[in-house]
């Protein structure tokens, strides 16, 4: 059995494996949603969008499932606080995925114009409102969320929805929904051909662009206006979580201290810049499977640009800051995180596999010919 310190560490770095693996595996299905009323042009076409991530978007849900039940199992304190305090988000993402399974499963059935649309815009907004969301959540993290705990560990957010749409969150969801929305262009360009690649190409410049500008633009407001968190009192890694047991404080630029104390992480968000460039470039050279990978580690830097930020810190407190919840205080009891360890080792790989398996059956491009052709039976 894994000392617990080490546990800790571990189902950090797991828990954005998997976070980075959702992003990128639904994130492209995401974003091919997104772009759907867009790059095509009639029902053709639009078909044609649909069946490039029809047969396999079902499946990458897996991620999102699985990222759920880890910090559930993993991060209990984590789990509980987030979903009550960002309760109607997390509502409003679940609401904008409903459109998913009935809009990819319905959309075609029925030769209706008014239907078909409908389902296309459906598509949109399942694929459109959980990156926006999500990159909110995540603007409103480096901010501090407004809750606290009393005496018996028991969680009390004040804030409301309405408060999480600040200015700086709503960047961070510009960041977030151009990244998943850039992904899903990139994986467009490798699928497809013709007008429809051609202008899958033409989304992938501008929304890599965007992502850039406000990657950089987010990281400048960070520095420039918001300040971090410091745990002040001593850590003891091995000891059980209690999140009231700290001196935590508030200091200018503190976000940053560990790109300052760890040179290294400095590659996380060039990676994440020079990603989009790359994919750019590759996409417009042919090379869109390369392309495909260039933008996935992009969502890599740019996820854990804001990890290594935030570390050892995973839901600070704007109310209460020594109440903020850490990699060392929110976590369950180390036997749980050891049975999770090893059903991960071995459960993961299955799904690593079987992914892979997926894709190199059911890739190629999709064309309208074969839409055409298996009208009946594609999506």
């Amino acid at each position: 059995m894994l000392d617990y310190e080490s546990l800790k560490l571990i189902w950090w770095l797991l828990v954005g494996v998997l976070l980075v693996g959702f992003a990128i595996m639904d994130g492209h299905d995401m974003g091919v949603g997104t772009l759907l009323p867009f790059v095509g042009k009639d029902d053709t076409e639009r078909r044609v969008v649909i069946n490039t991530v029809g047969p396999h978007w079902d499946g990458n849900q897996v991620w999102f499932i699985t990222g759920g039940g880890a910090i559930f199992a993993a991060w209990p304190l984590v789990y509980a606080t987030a979903f009550s305090g960002f309760y109607w988000a997390m509502l409003a993402v679940l609401w904008a995925l409903f459109f998913r399974p009935v809009g990819f499963d319905y959309r075609s059935k029925i030769s209706n114009p008014t239907w078909r649309k409908t389902w296309d815009w459906g598509l949109f907004i399942g694929g459109a409102v959980p990156p926006l969301i999500f990159g909110v959540a995540f603007g409103n993290l480096f901010q501090g969320v407004p809750f606290s705990f009393d005496d018996h560990l028991v969680s009390t957010y004040s804030g409301s929805f309405w408060a999480l749409l600040n200015p700086f969150a709503l960047l961070c969801g510009m960041v977030s929904t151009a990244m998943i929305t850039f992904h899903g262009a990139i994986y467009l360009v490798h699928r497809t051909q013709g007008e429809i690649q051609w202008r899958a190409l033409r989304a992938a410049g501008f929304f890599g662009g965007l992502m850039v500008l406000s990657f950089v633009a987010a990281g400048v407001w960070l520095w420039m206006g918001i300040p971090g968190y410091v745990i002040q009192s001593a850590v003891d890694g091995a000891a059980l979580p209690n999140p009231l047991a700290k001196t935590v404080v508030r200091e200018a630029g503190a976000w940053f201290a560990n790109y300052r104390a760890y040179p290294a992480t400095l590659l996380l968000p060039a990676l994440g810049v020079a990603g989009v460039f790359a994919a750019q470039a590759l996409a417009r050279s042919g090379r869109s499977m390369a392309a495909f990978w260039a933008s996935a580690l992009a969502i890599v830097g740019v996820i854990g640009t804001a990890g290594a930020a935030l570390f050892p810190f995973i839901m600070p407190s704007s109310l209460d800051p020594r109440a903020s919840l850490t990699v060392w205080d929110s976590v369950s009891s180390q036997l749980t995180l050891n049975i999770m360890l090893w059903a991960t080792l071995i459960f993961m790989p299955i799904i690593i596999l079987y992914t892979g398996w997926a894709y190199r059956v059911m890739g190629g491009k999709v064309t309208a010919a074969y839409v055409r052709e298996n009208s009946h039976s594609a999506y």
